[in-house]
């Protein structure tokens, strides 16, 4: 098996593990989440919200003459996320939006970044009947500031190099298909036809990126369209026991012109509120994509910090 097909096949084997998660659970919908709960109550028209922001700080210190060893160090992380969703007779339109960001400082070293999401989602449906419906789609993701790697040799912030930016890469996708929605927190769409453009707008960026690729954008471009064979997407957001939510984002798009060069993307997040301001976060994101490696991307985070929820 290609490494591309293996790839493509350990993150698929990924989202199915996290959509078994809800088996766990009663198939019933979770009426002590107020989101789920208000649907209920207006299984008609209905106008919903979520709106949440928070901030996790980590920071530890040793003396002088501490004998165990280590740093200095200081981390701050930033996230705003928005929900929005009106139903009238047939028609539904959904907003989804989500950003974080983060810094760490250790000491005799610059300010590093460790978080950066940008994300957004307008959706429009037309019900066709209870569980499917028809769709159409804008997304956008992309992220804040510029993103470097470091050298190893020496520990030293001055040696790196920039490998990303504001709208490097940006990806801008617009899709129509259908929908299956057999519950309110979850939903798959599928998207034969959808088109996606991968963004550069830095364009001296290729010397740094893996393989010098550009993301898959031609060298000396900033834009590049291509059309999905097909496109799928899989939502979750559910509070999976109490206080505790779990929320996915499943991405898999397979290209016209290379039909066997699958990209996947996993984006997931388990939050647990420990009081109303209080909250433990642990977030992962898996990525295997051709044009940005060639090998399987992730990255994880645990945190705890303030959150605020309306």
């Amino acid at each position: 098996m290609s490494s591309k097909l293996r790839g493509s096949h350990y993150v698929v084997s990924l989202f199915f593990l996290f959509i078994s998660i809800p088996s766990f659970s009663q198939n019933n919908v979770d009426l002590s989440n107020p989101i789920n709960a208000g649907r209920l109550k207006l299984p008609g028209d209905t106008i919903w919200k979520k709106i949440e922001f928070g901030a996790n700080l980590n920071q530890g210190s040793f003396s002088g003459n501490w004998t165990g060893g280590g740093v200095n160090s200081v981390a701050l992380g930033l996230f705003f996320n928005a929900l929005n969703e009106k139903k009238k007779g047939k028609n539904a339109w959904r907003n989804d939006f989500q950003s974080q960001y983060g810094i760490v400082r250790n000491k005799g070293q610059q300010s590093r970044k460790n978080v950066d999401r940008v994300f957004f989602d307008t959706k429009y449906n037309r019900e066709l009947t209870s569980a499917w419906s028809l769709f159409a789609n804008v997304n956008f993701l992309s992220q804040f500031g510029a993103g470097y790697t470091y050298d190893d040799k020496p520990d030293s912030a001055s040696i790196k190099r920039k490998v990303s930016g504001i709208l490097s890469p940006a990806y801008l996708t617009e899709a129509i298909g259908i929908e299956y929605r057999p519950v309110p927190y979850f939903f798959v769409d599928f998207a034969p036809g959808a088109l996606r453009q991968t963004i550069v707008i830095d364009t001296a960026l290729y010397v740094n990126t893996p393989d010098q690729n550009n993301y898959g954008v031609p060298i000396g471009r900033r834009v590049r369209t291509e059309a999905a064979l097909i496109q799928v997407v899989a939502n979750f957001d559910k509070d999976i026991a109490k206080d505790i939510n779990l929320k996915f984002r499943y991405l898999m798009y397979s290209s016209f012109k290379h039909p066997l060069n699958i990209d996947n993307r996993l984006d997931a997040q388990l939050t647990a509120k420990i009081n109303k301001f209080v909250n433990v976060n642990l977030g992962a994101i898996v990525v295997y994509d051709a044009d940005q490696s060639s090998k399987i991307q992730f990255a994880q985070a645990l945190s705890i910090g303030f959150l605020y929820q309306f």
